[in-house]
């Protein structure tokens, strides 16, 4: 079990990681995500000894990491952003060199060795050069140095990065098989995949908690709220006239305006219907509906709300104008 309590990390003025505090259950897959710069890889770091915390405590099974670091690190498996992998060494002669940094007895490093390639299918490139593998075979020769020794807790920061769809499934079965019998920590910002195979998530934003809660829970704060995407003809101010007295309608975002059709998101509590609100308030302004589909908003949505990350625009396309509406919302 991962528990980290207030925990801070100062490097000068500057405040990474402020006063975070979470339990982390055995046996179980959780997420952690954030935009960049949040502090999801310094946690890690102080999480697994890289770092030291300025303040607060993080223990391992019960082990103060900043007072038993030895101890504590042979419970813990971590896989950095980039994998720390010497390049002029085999994927074998590479597992072998950590397995004995890690101290794995002499009679079990090897038989170890084999079954982390298994686990990980990189047996077929077992003697080729590290820097002559592509990179998912890279990423995958460092996830099978983390289990080396058997750790307690694996670590895993952005496991998915460079990966081909079929290695992302492999991965992805890999670490459910994992989680049956070991505490993991995984960040990525491939948010499907977290929704696939964690049991929780962790959602920080400038060092500090934002959300921490089951997938089935946070589903159900994001199905509060559904998403009707609609395309219609007319300049865009008397579109949002119309749109201005529909109840029940929180956010309008424009998406397009093109050759006098106007594109737009509509918000609403997925408790209320507007479609023949929307249509109605339309068709008196002069402003035909062309297409109307609904959807429920995703766990991208969910996590840009919390972590209020604004979509970046190409620089080349037109930014997308928002309005809120209803006396709940505060006005942009």
């Amino acid at each position: 079990m991962i528990e980290v309590k207030n925990l801070v990390k100062k490097y000068g003025d500057r405040v990474a990681v402020d006063g975070l505090t979470f339990k982390l259950s055995d046996g179980k897959i959780h997420g952690f995500l954030g935009p960049n710069g949040a502090g999801k890889s310094t946690t890690m770091n102080v999480i697994t000894g890289c770092l030291s915390a300025t303040a607060g405590s993080v223990t391992i099974n019960g082990i103060d990491i900043s007072k038993s670091p030895a101890e504590a690190k042979k419970k813990i498996g971590y896989l950095p952003e980039i994998p720390p992998l010497y390049e002029n060494m085999t994927p074998y002669e590479y597992l072998v060199f950590v397995g004995e940094a890690k101290k794995v007895p002499y009679e079990k490093l090897y038989r170890n060795v084999k079954s982390v390639m298994e686990l990980t299918h990189i047996e077929d490139v077992g003697n080729r050069l590290i820097k002559n593998l592509s990179k998912g075979y890279r990423q995958r020769v460092g996830i099978a140095q983390t289990m080396l020794g058997n750790p307690d807790v694996i670590v895993l920061d952005e496991p998915m990065v460079g990966l081909d769809p079929k290695q992302i499934i492999e991965v992805r079965d890999l670490i459910k098989k994992l989680g049956q019998v070991k505490t993991i920590l995984i960040s990525s910002h491939i948010l499907s995949e977290i929704s696939e195979i964690c049991d929780d998530i962790i959602i920080i934003s400038h060092g500090k908690m934002i959300a921490h809660d089951t997938i089935a829970n946070l589903e159900g704060k994001l199905n509060r709220t559904q998403a009707l995407c609609i395309s219609a003809r007319g300049s865009e101010e008397s579109v949002l006239s119309a749109l201005d007295g529909v109840e029940g309608l929180t956010d309008c975002t424009v998406t397009g305006n093109r050759d006098g059709i106007v594109s737009l998101k509509l918000e609403h509590d997925s408790n209320t219907e507007i479609r023949d609100a929307v249509f109605a308030v339309l068709a008196a302004a002069a402003c035909p509906i062309l297409s109307m589909d609904t959807e429920a908003l995703t766990l991208e949505d969910i996590f840009l709300k919390l972590t209020d990350v604004e979509e970046t625009e190409d620089a080349e396309q037109e930014p997308k104008k928002k309005k809120t509406f209803g006396k709940e919302k505060k006005s942009k």
